[in-house]
């Protein structure tokens, strides 16, 4: 049983409020988050309801299924605006699938240092690719594509859509997607995804 004073000192962090707000943006269910911490999805609605604090391991288990630190629930909000500026000479350059023997493409994140985002950002550079090698993925929610330049080819389940400069996509993300660079000009294009 927590004294009065502890339990005042642990409020103020609004531990449970945070837990919520991370699985409902994540759209996880109790049952399926007590599945990957273990932890009883009693438990885990006593603890986000504010009915029982959480020791430090119980809160990592946790923060560890939305990948954040504990840091998360502890640091201060920041005051004023949320903004990240990334340089372009500071952006860092990846391929889609580091093991691959074939790229499809690069990307760059555009909002790599910004905190508690809520969407995410890249440049992107396709690479034109036999049509048997375009590596498809899927995530939660949607994406946005933008086509900067060259004309790029997008496949969404069985459909193939053809984008140009200027051009752009919605769609569901969750349905297996992947991209292929038509044509020898360079193909470039802003991708943005939201849970």
């Amino acid at each position: 049983m927590l004294s009065k004073t502890l339990e005042e000192g642990l409020s103020r962090y609004a531990l449970g409020e945070k837990l919520r707000a991370l699985r409902l943006r994540k759209k996880i269910g109790l049952v399926d988050l007590g599945r990957h911490t273990g932890l009883s999805p009693a438990l885990l609605s006593k603890i986000e309801n504010g009915k029982l604090f959480p020791t430090l391991p119980t809160l990592l288990r946790i923060a560890l299924v939305y990948s954040v630190g504990l840091e998360h629930f502890f640091a201060e909000k920041e005051r004023g605006p949320v903004r990240a500026i990334v340089r372009r000479k500071e952006r860092m350059r990846f391929p889609d699938s580091p093991d691959a023997r074939h790229v499809n493409y690069h990307f760059e994140s555009l909002d790599f240092p910004a905190k508690d985002r809520r969407l995410d950002a890249y440049l992107a550079e396709f690479e034109a690719v036999e049509p048997e090698k375009v590596r498809r993925h899927d995530h939660p929610g949607i994406e946005l594509l933008y086509v900067m330049s060259g004309v790029l080819e997008v496949r969404i389940g069985k459909e193939e859509h053809r984008l140009e400069q200027g051009d752009a996509m919605s769609f569901d993300a969750s349905v297996a997607h992947g991209y292929r660079k038509l044509g020898k000009k360079r193909c470039t294009a802003i991708v943005v995804s939201a849970p």
